[in-house]
């Protein structure tokens, strides 16, 4: 059995499944060791909206990756998304003390780059430096011991619902795990599917989820722009049962065994055998009507991605072109559909990054799991300490009420 220290596990809580992915911590490397995963029923368009069913498919997920990776599980970076979920970017600059760069110099900047207004019901998930400029040298990643007398830094802030965020916090602690970190998911798929020359030429990253789709774009070696729509397989999977007329759970095994995102892909006389609701014989359908439900929704959603990167001005940082993952990402034709739409090169993005159970877990359906695990090895936390703070609104409070007792007891 490894040592409690040697682990890390990543737990992506996702609308149509919980994923847990249990690694373990070798010599310059990460090893998956351990995989659980368990259809999730508490989540709609990747927020919480049923405790208790949540909490229940996250035990049954990670008491299966207890069970492979013959651990306990106590400490998990959890993956959080939604379309609450909303990033900026900021700019702060200061003085250099000593005309050199010093540590101190590098927090002072980042506070001031992310002295934002942010409204009490929104909780700061990640603060990222983008690059930093000293004199008006600018594309600086590191600025340590550099010379100088301005120091400005570029950073990208990712917020999040406080509500949604205590959620998953709340029903992780439920399962009896402590929550180390929230990480937003794309950034986690990022850590899995990208490799350093795409984020350094310019990549955009579409994470075609159950209930979301995340988008992260990377340039020059850092992140710029990144956003959730509400959109997934989940809808995808819906339209197949309400246009073929056919319960939920057999839509998605027909999504999964039958679908196509391209009629191209399809023979002339290809049928599969679609159960009926209600009891009512199952019926024979021409697979090219299938493709006509599922191609409409993969073309929408990804339209919408395009439209997200043309508003942020982003459609031409991107030369490396388009990396899908997702479980949805992975139905044949959609890299194709995704070329004719972005007018850009796209390849589908499995996690490579990883050893051990890295034949099994080299699917787009992984791709988060395995960058939280990713995620947290970067990282130089105490993997048993929770690190995410939810902002305390009893300390306002607490002063409301003493302002209130001062009030009455100076007028009574």
């Amino acid at each position: 059995m490894a040592r409690k220290d040697d682990l890390i596990v990543g737990l992506d809580i996702g609308t149509t499944k919980i994923c847990a992915i249990v690694a373990e911590r070798k010599e310059g490397r990460v090893d998956v060791v351990g995989i659980g995963t368990h259809p999730s029923k508490g989540l709609r368009k990747g927020v919480v909206v049923d405790i208790d069913a949540t909490v229940d498919s996250i035990k049954h997920a990670v008491e299966e990756a207890e069970l492979m990776a013959d651990c306990e599980i106590s400490s998990v970076y959890a993956g959080i998304a939604g379309g609450h979920i909303d990033g900026l970017n900021s700019h702060g600059v200061v003085a250099v003390k000593d005309r050199e760069v010093a540590e101190n110099d590098v927090r002072r900047v980042i506070d001031a780059a992310k002295a934002v207004a942010i409204p009490m019901d929104r909780e700061v998930i990640h603060v990222i430096p983008q690059e930093f400029v000293i004199d008006d040298q600018d594309g600086i990643r590191e600025p340590l011991g550099m010379s100088g007398v301005r120091l400005e830094a570029k950073i990208h802030i990712v917020t999040a619902a406080v509500t949604s965020a205590q959620n998953i916090v709340k029903c992780a602690n439920k399962a009896g795990l402590n929550v180390v970190d929230i990480v937003l998911e794309p950034l986690a798929s990022a850590e899995a599917v990208l490799a350093g020359d795409e984020r350094d030429l310019g990549v955009c990253l579409i994470d075609i989820g159950g209930g979301t789709t995340d988008i992260a774009v990377f340039s020059e070696g850092s992140i710029k722009h990144t956003s959730v729509l509400s959109l997934g397989g989940y809808h995808i999977t819906n339209d197949i049962a309400v246009g073929l007329r056919t319960p939920f759970d057999e839509a998605e095994r027909i999504k999964k065994r039958f679908g196509v995102a391209s009629a191209r892909y399809l023979g002339s006389d290809d049928v599969i055998t679609v159960p009926s609701v209600g009891g009512r014989r199952p019926r024979e359908v021409s697979r090219k009507i299938l493709c006509e439900i599922i191609e409409p929704r993969i073309d929408e959603i990804l339209s919408l991605a395009r439209q997200e990167l043309v508003r942020a001005s982003l459609e031409d940082r991107i030369p490396s072109g388009v990396v899908m993952t997702g479980g949805a990402s992975s139905l044949t034709g959609a890299t194709d559909l995704a070329e004719e739409i972005f007018e850009s090169p796209v390849r589908n993005g499995v996690p490579f990054h990883v050893g051990g159970l890295q034949d099994v877990v080299r699917s787009p359906m992984y791709a988060t799991g395995v960058g939280l695990v990713l995620f947290g090895n970067s990282q130089n936390h105490d993997r048993h300490q929770s690190r995410f703070r939810i902002r305390d609104h009893s300390i306002f409070r607490r002063v409301k009420q003493r302002m209130r007792d001062w009030f009455y007891g100076e007028f009574e």
